[in-house]
């Protein structure tokens, strides 16, 4: 039996190599003559860099940069091992688990380290960016992505705003005299999972800033603002971006590098499976095993798994999800390739316990899943 282990990390809990070995002890216990091919993945927030780095066989790099509340931090970025493409993630500089849970507050957080780590990249001479952009603590447009690059943004006395969301409310010109002139020699391509506008009931502040800790009054605070940030960029870059799919993503990271980087949005799994090779393992093999940390009715919509089984479909072959948790609408995964959904917890169990044996029990959840595949294997025999 030959068998691809192809997950997403559990955030915050086990990154996506670790469950790729949790599931392979766990299956080997009940098949160890099978043959295991280890391919983690990620969709373009926390491990993109990580995985692709280790499917290439590539370089991590580390990067001292401002996070989201301005303070100094190690992020790490990567370059392929085709030696021309930087990977970057922006959860590494600019993510949400960097602020601490009673400091968030999406007016003033920035995306300025996410320029930074952009810059690095342009300044080893690469010219070929991917940029993942899930797990934003932000919501300011890209705006501080682009004052580290040069940019600046003025209110209506020419003084330049302070960072975060809220500030582009009283935004009323943009100069671009001094954004590196790299960026237009440079291919950017931003690794997304989501196709939300920038703004109004869809967008960045109303779908993605509660998580972000958010009242209803700094919902609506924000989308203003990101409104008047729209119409003033369209005005300076002659590109009408705002309704664009994933322009609303990453607190409209999406859209700011679309405006100053000229990226070109793609589904983030898409590009992952692509750059590490995944279709041609996937005709050879007998069985897919994915998973993520919990799978609802948003994995539907182009998580890392159903990416993966997308893959898997076209060559007919089953698929497993081994998720940390399943909830509202898991089942609809079932339409998009999947073949079967399982959480890898046993019983009750609070969360902390469930992240801090997290590797644990997802070896214990494969070992329960190869066993049941043994028994259906002696019926269909």
């Amino acid at each position: 039996m030959r068998i691809i282990i192809a997950p997403d990390s559990y955030k915050g809990s086990v990154s996506a190599a670790e469950v790729a070995d949790a599931i392979e002890k766990g299956f080997l216990k009940v098949f160890p003559e099978a043959e295991i091919i280890k391919i983690p993945i990620a969709d373009g927030g926390e491990g993109t860099v990580q995985a692709l780095v280790r499917a290439t066989k590539g370089t991590l790099l580390p990067e001292t940069v401002k996070g989201p509340l301005g303070e100094p931090l190690r992020a790490h970025w990567g370059i392929l091992g085709d030696g021309k493409t930087a990977i970057i993630e922006m959860a590494a500089a600019s993510g949400l688990p960097l602020v601490p849970v009673e400091r968030r507050n999406p007016l003033v957080t920035c995306s300025y380290g996410t320029g930074q780590l952009i810059k690095a990249a342009l300044d080893r001479g690469l010219r070929r960016i991917i940029v993942g952009i899930g797990g934003s603590a932000t919501n300011d447009g890209g705006a501080g992505m682009a004052r580290a690059l040069g940019a600046r943004f003025l209110d209506a006395g020419g003084k330049e705003l302070p960072p975060g969301g809220a500030a582009l409310r009283h935004l009323s010109a943009i100069d671009l005299r001094d954004l590196d002139p790299r960026l237009e020699e440079s291919e950017v391509i931003v690794a997304c999972d989501v196709d939300n506008p920038l703004y109004g009931p869809r967008g960045a502040s109303a779908v993605f800033g509660p998580q972000k800790a958010a009242s209803p009054e700094m919902v609506e605070e924000l989308d203003a603002a990101l409104r008047v940030f729209a119409d003033v960029a369209r005005k300076v870059t002659g590109r009408d971006v705002s309704d664009q799919s994933g322009a609303g993503a990453a607190g409209g990271l999406g859209a700011g590098l679309m405006w100053f980087a000229g990226a070109i949005l793609r589904p983030g799994v898409e590009i992952v499976l692509e750059v590490t090779g995944f279709e041609s393992h996937v005709s050879a093999c007998d069985l897919v095993v994915t998973g993520e940390g919990k799978t609802d009715f948003q994995t539907a919509f182009g998580k890392a798994p159903v990416g993966v089984a997308k893959v898997a479909q076209r060559h007919n072959k089953p698929v497993i999800c081994l998720s940390g948790g399943l909830g509202k609408g898991a089942e609809e995964v079932l339409r998009h390739g999947i073949d079967c959904v399982m959480s890898v917890v046993p019983g009750p169990m609070n969360l902390e316990e469930c992240m801090a044996r997290g590797a644990e029990l997802i070896e214990e959840a494969a070992a329960r899943v190869a066993c049941l595949l043994k028994c259906g294997m002696k019926l269909g025999g």
